[in-house]
């Protein structure tokens, strides 16, 4: 049995990666990303900037970032110092106090360089993979409390590990074009849902092309969770009822997902409900990418021979 102080270290920092991650698109989407000028760690040359709406949001991005980083910090030590003898827990914190790092450090060259929007599309996946791997801590406290995973020991066949890590890059790629099309601010390229500016399929050159490569590649990517789904049901017809509960979950989330675009795309002319469909958007996005990684790494560690 894992200590309390253990699962709330590792609750922390997933809570905490989220917020870090939810700040950051907040940023992205208020255009609050010069709000401290260009200095870093301070704030227009301050540690406690004067007021303004810009400098505000930015800096409480820097500030939650700043004390979430000494948690994982903490988390990956107390991994170390008490549980190294589990690899897991111990690649879990590890790859959570890494990719924290690798965002902080392109935040930080965000403001001292600017840079262009694939760049800054990357930070997000970057920070996607941060809270993957406190989302994953998470579940593996879980797991050990109440040790479940037993029940999965070498029974993915290779059809279903394969088709989980073919679905995870697929889920990384829509995000990342996701992440694009804030950065560019071509959101609006596409007025209308499912229709792309009246048209099934748009004029494919420009900001329209992009934004509808977002759109068809999520729905590639429902299509294709539904077929993992199917896959793993038939892999588990006599064993279990729970083999297939992430597929399941993440089917939700990826039809959520797409309803929630649908929402931006009707409230891009209000400023507030479109922030907070964005908001929206972003969380459901993690969820389902947390989702998809759990699966794919469980169907490799218990695959079968």
């Amino acid at each position: 049995m894992l200590s309390f102080r253990y699962r709330l270290f590792a609750w922390s920092s997933f809570v905490g990666m989220f917020l870090v991650l939810l700040a950051g698109a907040l940023v992205t989407k208020t255009g609050s990303g010069r709000g401290c000028g260009d200095d870093w760690p301070l704030c227009n040359g301050k540690f406690v900037p004067a007021y303004t709406v810009e400098s505000f949001i930015e800096y409480s991005h820097r500030f939650v970032t700043g004390i979430v980083g000494i948690i994982v910090v903490l988390t990956f030590w107390y991994t170390w110092r008490y549980l190294r003898q589990h690899r897991e827990a111990a690649a879990y914190a590890g790859g959570t106090l890494l990719f924290t790092i690798v965002q902080a450090l392109m935040g930080a060259a965000a403001v001292k360089w600017p840079q262009q929007p694939a760049v800054m599309a990357l930070h997000f996946g970057i920070s996607l993979l941060a809270v993957a791997s406190s989302m994953l801590l998470v579940a593996w406290c879980y797991r050990a409390d109440n040790k479940t995973e037993p029940h999965f020991s070498r029974q993915f066949p290779k059809s279903v590990y394969i088709a989980a890590w073919g679905i995870w890059v697929c889920c990384y790629g829509v995000v990342y074009l996701g992440a694009y099309i804030r950065h560019t601010g071509t959101e609006g390229a596409c007025m209308g849902w499912p229709l792309c500016n009246g048209q099934l399929i748009p004029y494919l050159s420009g900001a329209s092309g992009i934004v509808f490569a977002h759109r068809a590649a999520a729905a590639v990517l429902l299509l294709l969770l539904a077929g993992l789904h199917i896959l793993v049901r038939r892999a588990f017809r006599n064993r279990r009822a729970d083999s297939s509960s992430g597929t399941v979950t993440a089917l939700a989330l990826a039809i959520a997902q797409i309803m929630s675009g649908a929402l931006l795309t009707a409230t891009i002319a209000d400023e507030n409900a479109y922030l907070f469909a964005s908001l929206l958007h972003n969380v459901l996005a993690t969820l389902l990418f947390g989702v998809l990684t759990d699966i794919a790494i469980r169907s490799w560690k218990h695959r079968m021979h």
